[in-house]
């Protein structure tokens, strides 16, 4: 928690500040931490919203921006028409808080769930892929150099942002062919090269407050920001990932392509390369897929020990997944649930059901906030053990097959899979190869079933058998 006395001691530095009345925690990352505070100031009580961090404030996944930057960020996007807080603080190192920054606070909803999906935003999401394209096309307008922030920001390329998240992803040491097969596609397909933009990295369903009037009330989080090819920001919105479930709205689950295009266009005064988009909206799914992984390897390491980890890694394989649907899309086999007739009672499934459903019910009782979260995620867990079980065996049979009859031989399967991703990376085999498409989404189809049986993408898939 942060230390309230050094806090108002800070404050006192806004003009006309008399008390902190409040300081409410609402969120903590791995590395940033969000506080509601209600301030007296003129006698009027204000609430303010504070981002901070006990060092430097840097990314919790290794890239980007500190808060410093983000501060200026925030205000140079707002100079541009940005929808957004005003920031009223900076944090500096004389202060003892670490890093951050005081702002506005803005109502509004920031769930992407309930985004897509709430009643008393019907009306905002009308025009709401419209509105998000004008934002964008304002945003690529910022001076990165006038707002003192060309040295702090990274430059991407198509080529070092593909080359920079596999390269993350083969530290990993987590053999994933669907991985390495769509960083070749996206190596082949770079889009063509196109003066550079602030890009936000991040603008997304669940980075925005929408409020029904205004729609776009503000967008946050800003850690991710870099210069780079503008179409990047089109194609992450895009993302099936951000879809909420609301997957026939390809745009952040609440509005149409031709929309989002016309309100950038509108704006920007130039065309929006559709083919640039796409390629995006793969890497979206590509990047995605490494991060999950990222999340999943903190927990195996020691460093983030919470239930929650481990789950979200599983969700690389809703992204790959989203990988194999926009690439190879077709038939894939489903799995066949194998049968228990060893006549123990109880077995092992029914003893994980009854833990599952203890999960799901009773230790949730009475419980709030982030302690009833994690019950949830655990029975979630414990469904995807219970899954694993049932179909894994038939899942894990069927891709030995079809290694073998790729690469010739046998061998432990994640042997197997390691000689494929070394033989796809190398150009060994033929990335056209019917045999390996249909093997890529055998085996990605089944993993989904395993993790996430009722993803969007999944269900898109099954759909083709």
């Amino acid at each position: 928690m942060i230390d309230a006395a050094k806090l108002e001691a800070v404050l006192k530095r806004l003009p006309g500040f008399e008390r902190l009345e409040s300081c409410d925690r609402l969120s903590a990352g791995a590395s940033r931490e969000t506080y509601r505070l209600g301030v007296v100031i003129g006698g009027a009580v204000r609430t303010l919203a504070l981002r901070r961090a006990a060092g430097e404030g840097q990314s919790a996944m290794g890239a980007g921006p500190g808060l410093t930057i983000e501060a200026k960020l925030f205000s140079a996007a707002k100079a541009a028409g940005v929808p957004g807080p005003e920031v009223v603080l900076v944090l500096q190192p004389e202060d003892g808080l670490g890093a951050g920054f005081a702002m506005d606070w803005i109502g509004g909803e920031t769930l992407g769930g309930r985004i897509v999906k709430s009643p008393e935003l019907a009306g905002a999401r009308r025009t709401l892929a419209r509105q998000c394209g004008q934002i964008l096309a304002r945003l690529h307008t910022v001076d990165v150099k006038a707002a003192g922030l060309d040295e702090a920001l990274e430059m991407f390329t198509p080529e070092h942002a593909v080359r920079k998240t596999h390269a993350a992803y083969l530290e990993l040491d987590t053999p994933q062919p669907m991985i390495d097969f769509t960083a070749m596609w996206l190596l082949k397909n770079l889009p063509h090269e196109r003066p550079h933009t602030l890009v936000h990295g991040d603008f997304r369903n669940g980075n925005l407050i929408v409020d029904p009037d205004a729609g776009v009330a503000a967008v946050l989080d800003w850690e991710l920001a870099h210069v780079g090819d503008p179409m990047r920001d089109l194609g992450w919105l895009m993302t099936r990932s951000w879809r909420f479930g609301a997957s026939e709205k390809p745009v952040g689950g609440f509005g149409e392509t031709d929309d989002l295009f016309e309100g950038y266009e509108s704006v920007a005064g130039h065309k929006v390369d559709r083919k640039a988009v796409r390629f995006w909206e793969v890497f979206g799914s590509f990047w995605w897929a490494v991060g999950a992984l990222s999340m999943g390897q903190s927990f195996r390491n020691g460093s983030e020990p919470s239930v929650e980890r481990p789950v979200i890694g599983r969700r690389s394989s809703e992204c790959q997944i989203d990988c194999v649907n926009m690439l190879i899309p077709g038939w894939a086999r489903r799995p066949e649930a194998a049968t228990d007739d060893r006549g123990d009672l109880p077995t092992s499934a029914e003893l994980l059901t009854g833990v599952r459903d203890f999960l799901k019910e009773d230790a949730q009782a009475g419980r709030q906030g982030r302690s009833q979260f994690l019950a949830r995620v655990a029975a979630n867990a414990t469904d995807i053990v219970l899954r694993e079980m049932s179909i894994g065996p038939d899942a894990h049979a069927w891709e030995a097959q079809g290694l073998s009859a790729l690469l010739g031989g046998g061998g432990p399967l994640g042997q197997q899979r390691a000689r494929l991703c070394a033989a796809i990376r190398a150009g060994d085999i033929d990335l056209k190869r019917p045999d390996l498409h249909a093997y890529l989404r055998d085996s990605v189809f089944a993993r989904v079933m395993i993790d996430q049986p009722g993803y969007a993408g999944a269900l898109e898939c099954a759909a083709k058998g």
